[in-house]
């Protein structure tokens, strides 16, 4: 059988594309989901066992979360690009390479980070944005889960190689079994034994290192393809396009942690200058961070169920399949973004009481005011990582790398720079909803001009 009658019979570019969506989507939106898990757990136990600093805490650590996710993804998704598009156009022998690869490059980078988290610790949490009362807290919970980062790297990253392989449900059982131990552990440790922040981080750890281990062994038995030791030496020539084609999602992962980076700082340094105090504002931030998160995962877990849909079928030349696909992803996407619009701003009080009680009289209103301002255009907050893993899935990784710093780099970080000059603390909390406006109608731009392309394309072919 020839390669091009292989291609012809894949799944991928032959079945219903809305079912397609769904057994692939369902599967990550679970596995983003299980990541949001860690966080969001963490912070209820933490906060009802430690309190408002605990919460601040996890907070101000989070940019090491995100740079973690950052690297997955820039292997992940850039692995399963690569990986779909080669088997796409029927080259199976350099697909194995590139998966080999961005199956080795995860775990040496993790390394690297854990290493430069223990060395420069301190240094970092206070760039980070840490207060005096907060610093404490944050070196106890961090200098532990460092030591998971190869793991909570390789976890996420080898979830898509695998989904891309064909298995999104050995995927999801991957992310699944860590956090199911996680949460178990965060309540023998913090509750149980009382451990508190210490308790919480070896939770973490031994989830991560659980998940790990279980991506790692069903890497090893491959579906579709068989790595060997030879496909996992890295090597430039696989190594660069993979970050090509990943670099838009990493960069909107990184883009996120200098935001926040930046936004602890204001909120320290603002909170002082306000009635709410230099703490309450980024503990509060930080529960609103982990709760959108959740939200975010059902949506950026649609983008990475669409990847290897839209990867495979750009790949053959198959335009329509992949208009629709696209089409389809970001309707569903609105449907969550409006229940997720509902919920932030007629429930912020119900929300903020999950995650313990603050220290102060103000506490309540600055999480209602922030929830209901900072969100109020999460209705369209679904387009713009949507439309970014989009361009990116399709060998375009310029303009989703455009897009992924719309939001967070050319729109939110000047106005929360700028904002607060005249209007304090308030001005933190208005920048939210003008960034997202401005980054979703970019990306509808820049999608619809994509589309009339594909269209011209299809007519030259006929």
């Amino acid at each position: 059988m020839t390669e091009i009658n292989k291609t012809n019979q894949n799944p991928l570019g032959i079945k219903p594309v809305g079912s397609l969506i769904r057994s692939f989507a369902i599967p990550s939106i679970v596995s983003m989901l299980v990541g949001s898990l860690y966080n969001i757990v963490d912070q209820f136990f933490i906060g009802q066992k430690v309190g408002e600093l605990g919460n601040a805490a996890t907070n101000i650590a989070f940019p090491f979360s995100t740079s973690c996710i950052a690297i997955a993804l820039l292997f992940g998704i850039g692995g399963a690009s690569t990986f779909n598009l080669s088997m796409g156009r029927g080259e199976k022998e350099k697909a194995k390479y590139y998966m080999g690869n961005a199956a080795t490059m995860p775990i040496l980078l993790g390394i690297v980070l854990t290493l430069i988290a223990e060395l420069f610790l301190t240094d970092l949490l206070v760039f980070f944005g840490a207060s005096d009362n907060i610093l404490p807290y944050a070196q106890q919970y961090t200098r532990i889960t460092a030591l998971g980062f190869p793991m909570l790297i390789f976890t996420s990253s080898g979830g898509h190689l695998i989904r891309a392989d064909g298995r999104p449900r050995i995927s999801m059982i991957c992310n699944l079994s860590g956090a199911i131990i996680n949460t178990v552990l965060d309540a023998l440790f913090v509750f149980g034994f009382g451990w508190g922040m210490t308790g919480a981080a070896v939770a973490t750890v031994i989830g991560q290192y659980i998940s790990g281990g279980l991506a790692i062994w069903y890497l090893a038995h491959g579906k579709t393809v068989q790595l060997e030791k030879k496909h996992l030496l890295p090597k430039a020539k696989y190594i660069l396009p993979t970050m090509s084609l990943g670099v838009a999602p990493c960069s909107n992962q990184l883009a996120m942690m200098i935001v926040q980076i930046v936004l602890n700082n204001s909120l320290k340094y603002y909170g002082a200058l306000s009635v709410y105090g230099s703490d309450t504002p980024i503990a509060v931030v930080g529960i609103a961070t982990k709760v959108n998160q959740v939200f975010m995962s059902f949506v950026i877990g649609m983008s990475q169920g669409l990847q290897p849909i839209t990867s495979f079928n750009y790949g053959a030349r198959k335009y329509s399949r992949v208009r629709e696909g696209y089409i389809k992803t970001i309707s569903v996407g609105a449907i969550m973004a409006i229940a997720a619009w509902i919920l932030f701003f007629f429930c912020p009080n119900q929300i903020i009481s999950i995650f313990g009680k603050g220290t102060n009289e103000y506490y309540y209103q600055f999480a209602v005011r922030y929830f209901k301002i900072y969100l109020f255009f999460t209705m369209v907050n679904f387009l713009q990582p949507i439309t970014s893993n989009f361009f990116t899935s399709i060998g375009k990784a310029k303009i989703g790398s455009f897009l992924s710093l719309t939001r967070q780099i050319i729109f939110l970080l000047p106005l929360i720079l700028i904002l607060p000059l005249f209007m304090g603390i308030e001005g933190i909390m208005f920048a939210g909803p003008i960034a997202d406006s401005m980054a979703a109608l970019t990306s509808m731009l820049f999608v619809i001009r994509e589309f009339h392309r594909m269209k011209a394309l299809e007519a030259q072919t006929v």
